[in-house]
């Protein structure tokens, strides 16, 4: 009784020092806040937790849609957060004056605004700042230059041959599974990572063909998971749900790191040019302050090179699977395109008969524009650095300094005012025999899969190249279909999943900075002889 009555007493005095300062916060952010003017869920404008919470179920891509088709366009989704969804917060600009002088009113493009603070809770190292979670701009600019230099087009051209390895590898292995259902997630991730070790650090992971290293797969999800929890609800970094999202994974997450480590040391024990990757590039250049790469830099880098560069294109291909696989129209054109563009497997490579397939190219980007490897809401605010004296402006409205603003990508790439039928798949919409110049650029102006502005995703060129590559040869080589029975039904969705995910022709994506997935189960069926010429060499 008496540990009862100590327990009882001490509950009463917490209470008392903990819940008259959340009244008069949660008052505030309702009643006095610059932000209660705007429309959005009542629990976002008391706390975070409500995008922590959506996050932790990582279907807050989903829930911003739905939050979006409620409250319109301008959206208060958080304390401190506004969600926008128009092509003016993308692209927004005007001239005052007899066009003397030019006013942005977009996010991403606009010099005012930097990354916002939330991108620091996903440092794994403290103090040491990737690509991805970097603020300053002098720095994001130099390690911007050193890896969009490994991914650019220029690049691609030298990687070519390693990546079609790859890619051969991963034919083999669906010849080798003819008329058994097929995970494409599985085998995507798999060809994807492997790519990425050989782009990164010249490392042969093998995950297709050994299964020593396909822990990396779930390791860099959970990871994504961790990061992606934090941004959206930072208080969580500070409960106990850190210290207990550590210890659930604390023997994967050293795997991984050592893992990461022997990459590392096994590539800077080579020459620096002994191969075309990454690091050869990065090895030799100098940081702002004039010193070289530190070992935990590149280490950082690594760690966000890997997810990154792999989850990008096997989000993209999975989900161009999943709905090839369920429109016989789209999937007669494009075999159709790749069997006439070409006179055999080995003549696909990159180059002006693999860019003049426009139905290809098309079926990408109405991918990229349903499935969004980055569904979430790339956040940005006004710079620290900031000394302009006019407001800080987006879409007309005039942002105050702190406040977190951002374009939901997926919640955008379904929105009917610049997406007709926007759940969909009409790979015609992006052709000029089909759609009219104004409305394809009126949709080129809101079609954002790698962001925008210096900030953009630098794995653009790699993500089309490996895509366009995977999906002709795989029409050249089979045919395919869905899985029988409910093995088909393998990322589709249903209402089972919950408010969002009722669509059965939708793919279902799971937001954790990247996106995360599982299917289609497909069958593959060699088309005649033709896989003969994989066991060949040139």
């Amino acid at each position: 009784m008496e540990l009862f009555r100590l327990l009882f007493v001490s509950a009463k005095y917490v209470s008392l020092i903990v819940i008259p300062p959340l009244i008069l916060l949660f008052t505030y952010r309702l009643t006095f806040h610059p932000l209660r003017k705007y429309p959005g869920p009542f629990l976002a404008s008391l706390s975070d937790a409500y995008a922590g919470y959506y996050a932790a179920s990582m279907s807050l891509h989903v829930r911003t849609r739905v939050d979006q088709q409620k409250y319109g366009s301008v959206m208060r989704h958080g304390p401190n957060r506004l969600v926008f969804s128009s092509s003016r917060a993308l692209r927004g600009e005007r001239y005052l004056g007899n066009y003397a002088t030019l006013i942005r009113e977009d996010i991403y493009q606009n010099e005012r605004v930097s990354k916002s603070h939330l991108y620091r809770h996903t440092a794994v190292t403290p103090g040491i700042y990737t690509l991805f979670n970097v603020i300053d701009k002098d720095v994001h600019r130099l390690k911007r230059k050193l890896i969009g230099q490994a991914t650019s087009e220029r690049s691609m051209r030298v990687f070519e041959t390693t990546m079609a390895e790859q890619i051969d590898t991963f034919l083999r292995i669906l010849v080798s599974s003819s008329g058994s259902p097929v995970n494409m997630t599985e085998k995507l991730k798999c060809l994807s990572m492997d790519i990425v070790g050989l782009l990164g650090f010249g490392y042969p992971l093998k995950t297709q063909t050994d299964p020593t290293n396909r822990f990396l797969i779930s390791a860099h999800v959970f990871g994504n998971f961790r990061s992606n929890l934090f941004m959206q609800f930072p208080f969580a970094k500070a409960t106990g749900i850190y210290s207990f999202l550590e210890r659930l994974a604390t023997n994967e997450v050293q795997r991984y790191f050592s893992t990461m480590e022997r990459i590392i040391a096994s590539r800077v024990a080579e020459d620096k040019h002994a191969r075309h990757d990454l690091y050869s590039i990065v090895a030799d250049q100098m940081s702002p302050n004039g010193e070289y790469m530190k070992d935990s830099e590149i280490w950082e880098e690594a760690v966000f090179f890997f997810p990154a560069g792999a989850d990008t294109t096997a989000t993209c291909l999975s989900a161009a699977f999943f709905y090839l696989a369920r429109n016989p129209t789209a999937y007669k054109k494009l075999a159709e395109e790749v069997r006439t563009a070409f006179g055999a497997g080995r003549d696909i490579r990159a180059g002006p008969t693999l860019a003049s397939c426009q139905y290809l190219r098309a079926c990408i980007d109405e991918t990229l524009r349903m499935s969004p490897p980055g569904s979430g809401t790339p956040w940005r605010e006004l710079s620290k650095a900031d000394t302009s004296k006019e407001p800080f402006i987006v879409d007309g409205h005039v942002i105050p300094p702190g406040v977190q603003v951002g374009v939901n990508m997926y919640a955008h790439h379904h929105n009917e005012e610049y997406f007709p039928e926007p759940f969909a798949f009409k790979p015609e919409r992006w052709l000029e025999s089909d759609t009219s110049s104004t409305q394809r650029k009126r949709m080129r102006d809101v079609f954002v899969p790698f962001s925008l502005g210096t900030r953009n995703c630098p794995g653009k060129a790699m993500a089309y190249q490996e895509a366009s590559l995977v999906l002709a040869k795989i029409f050249w080589y089979f045919d395919f279909e869905l899985a029988p029975g409910d093995l088909g039904k393998l990322g589709a969705g249903n209402r089972k999943l919950g408010t969002g995910r009722e669509r059965e022709d939708e793919f279902q994506l799971y937001d954790i900075v990247t996106s995360t997935h599982d299917g289609p189960n497909l069958t593959f069926m060699p088309r005649g002889n033709l896989h003969e010429e994989l066991d060949t060499k040139d």
